[in-house]
């Protein structure tokens, strides 16, 4: 269990919202972790359910059904749903999706889809990765060209989270391929349109539940008005929602981190060898004591940086930093605790085994581990 009392983040609103967040989760999430990792998918039912706990979007304003709640809130759900080893994408529609179209959506757009975000009546996803292209944003072929009062959108993307689920897409295309980065417009394109087509749920390393998908755009034709914000501005909006998006990652990370240590810790003093549990070989004690020292600073950092958030001070440097650090931190912690459990690691049926496969790519999606370091090496 993630340990609150020393942290300077928390309130009594904040330690009973996490209260209902677990017992939430205790219900309506592990019980069904494994068929979900089975199935690479997790039920609507869940989405639905989260959005009757209050658990999606909870940020967004009261007038849209939300609660109106700080990015704390959001802090800890991604907390709780990493410590409990699953890859469900609600994380994506409340800490990424749902700022786009509060912030840059008109307010048809915003009456219409986030009532319906919030109570889990429609899945979101945000498409930006092609096949060519990963973290060059600029690059896109995607394109959404104007005729008339339309645009009609060609092109395909890939590694799209809640690609099979999504009844919404925020597309990254470019309205102007002349025009480089300033050519990017997000566009949006409900999953009924015509010409609109899902790919493979792609076989993934790990992360399984979390359906993710090519995504196929053949002529397909939405209104102008479903540009969201500013044509031509598109690239500049990904730009300043990266801060928040790489913090959600981050924090995620420590939390999959703290989980592994604790699974190694129960494991390591449950198993005997030569006579004596696991835990009281010194090397064992010593690899634990190094890596909670560095868990504790972890826990630390991120409460800085959700200070420095809230505060609306965090810089796109700063939440590269964080993501580095924590999903760096959280393979090590998760490569050593698996060690620790020696031959059970390799085994499927303990959790370290899926909390070590579902760490991998918290190093490649929402930016690179060597990206971050460019963003961060570009403020020193």
């Amino acid at each position: 269990m993630i340990q609150t009392d020393a942290r300077n983040v928390s309130d009594p609103e904040l330690i009973l919202f996490r209260d209902q967040v677990r017992k939430f989760f205790d219900k309506a999430l592990y019980p069904h972790l494994d068929r979900w990792e089975e199935d690479g998918l997790v039920d609507r039912d869940f989405w639905l359910a989260c959005g009757e706990a209050g658990l999606l979007c909870p940020t967004l304003p009261t007038e849209y059904g939300g609660l109106g709640l700080d990015f704390r809130f959001n802090a800890v759900i991604d907390e709780e749903l990493a410590y409990a080893g699953s890859s469900a994408g609600i994380t994506l529609q409340s800490d990424i999706v749902a700022d786009y179209i509060l912030n840059y959506g008109s307010e048809e757009q915003k009456q219409h889809w986030l009532p319906r975000m919030i109570s889990g009546e429609a899945i979101t996803a945000i498409a930006m990765t092609e096949p060519g292209t990963g973290s060059d944003l600029q690059a896109v072929r995607t394109t959404a060209i104007r005729s008339g009062n339309e645009y009609v959108i060609n092109g395909s993307k890939t590694y799209i989270t809640n690609g099979q689920n999504a009844d919404l897409i925020i597309l990254v295309a470019k309205t102007d391929p002349s025009a480089g980065g300033k050519g990017i417009s997000l566009v949006l394109v409900e999953a009924a349109r015509a010409g609109f087509s899902r790919g493979r749920n792609l076989d993934k390393i790990g992360q399984n539940s979390a359906d993710t998908s090519e995504l196929f755009f053949e002529d397909v034709r939405v209104p102008i008005t479903n540009c969201l914000g500013e044509e031509g501005r598109g690239f500049g909006y990904l730009m300043s929602q990266l801060p928040q998006e790489r913090l959600g990652i981050a924090i995620s990370g420590q939390a999959g981190a703290q989980r592994a240590f604790d699974e190694a810790v129960k494991f390591t003093k449950e198993r005997k060898a030569f006579g004596q549990s696991v835990f009281d070989f010194q090397n064992t004690r010593f690899t634990l004591a190094g890596l909670k020292a560095k868990l504790q600073a972890g826990w630390a950092h991120v409460d800085w940086c959700l200070a420095r958030h809230l505060e609306g001070k965090l810089t796109a440097a700063e939440g590269s930093a964080a993501k580095l650090f924590h999903t760096e931190l959280q393979w090590e912690v998760c490569d050593a605790a698996l060690q620790l459990h020696g031959g059970a690691g390799y085994m499927n049926e303990y959790p370290i085994a899926r909390l070590w496969r579902d760490a991998r790519v918290q190093r490649i999606y929402g930016g690179t581990s060597e990206i971050m370091k460019e963003v961060v090496a570009r403020s020193i």
